[in-house]
């Protein structure tokens, strides 16, 4: 089991990056990846993806459209996935739920659906697990690249993706990747739940528009 407090994150021993450079790092990073892993974490409840174009279906009421788009990406998701399997590199995600679901949270579990059957590692974890470690604030956004690196994903108030602050300290870094393995270990595989829990459910309801800050 995870420890009670999981590990800390000192935010000043790390290195703010902004949306552009967070982005231009994490892809050069991970296209050097060679035989290693990665592992994210999911916790927030509601994001506002940008430039999504299923994202976009859901925030009219779009449900159908929504779930065709996300169906599209199958041929490329299936070739990311055969180029990870090729440089050896094992991407791993936990995604934390709360109940009742967020319409984000059922959207997105349709579209981590779709990853899952392209090959991605993806568990759920529920709220109730991760709840010892979040006695002052909930669980940051992370990722921890290669190994090498982790990114706390920064997002606004709203939802809205605002870079992340980098870290490399091999401590802090062993730190949460070993963390993040261990409820990785605990979840729940994402097919499984999805089939239980999201296949049957009604389209959530039209969301209001949230304007990117």
């Amino acid at each position: 089991m995870p420890d009670r407090s999981a590990p800390t994150l000192p935010l000043e021993r790390g290195e703010r990056l902004v949306r552009a450079d967070y982005r231009q790092d994490f892809q050069r990073r991970d296209a050097e990846i060679r035989d290693g892993s990665s592992w994210k974490l999911e916790r927030r409840q509601h994001f506002e993806e940008l430039g999504n174009d299923s994202r976009e279906a859901l925030r009219r009421g779009d449900w159908e459209g929504a779930l065709r788009l996300l169906a599209g990406r199958r041929d490329r998701l299936r070739a990311e996935a055969l180029e990870d399997q090729r440089r050896g590199h094992a991407f791993h995600r936990v995604r934390v739920v709360e109940t009742p679901l967020t319409p984000y949270v059922q959207w997105e579990l349709h579209s981590l659906n779709v990853r899952a059957a392209c090959g991605e590692r993806i568990r759920v974890v529920p709220a109730e697990t991760v709840a010892p470690a979040e006695t002052h604030a909930p669980l940051p956004e992370l990722v921890v690249l290669g190994g090498s690196v982790l990114y706390n994903v920064v997002y606004t108030e709203a939802g809205v993706p605002d870079g992340a602050i980098r870290f490399t300290d091999a401590g802090l870094v062993g730190a949460w990747e070993t963390y993040i393995k261990e409820l990785y270990g605990l979840g729940e595989d994402l097919r499984s739940y999805f089939d239980r829990e999201v296949a049957h459910l009604t389209p959530p309801t039209r969301q209001p528009t949230t304007t990117p800050e």
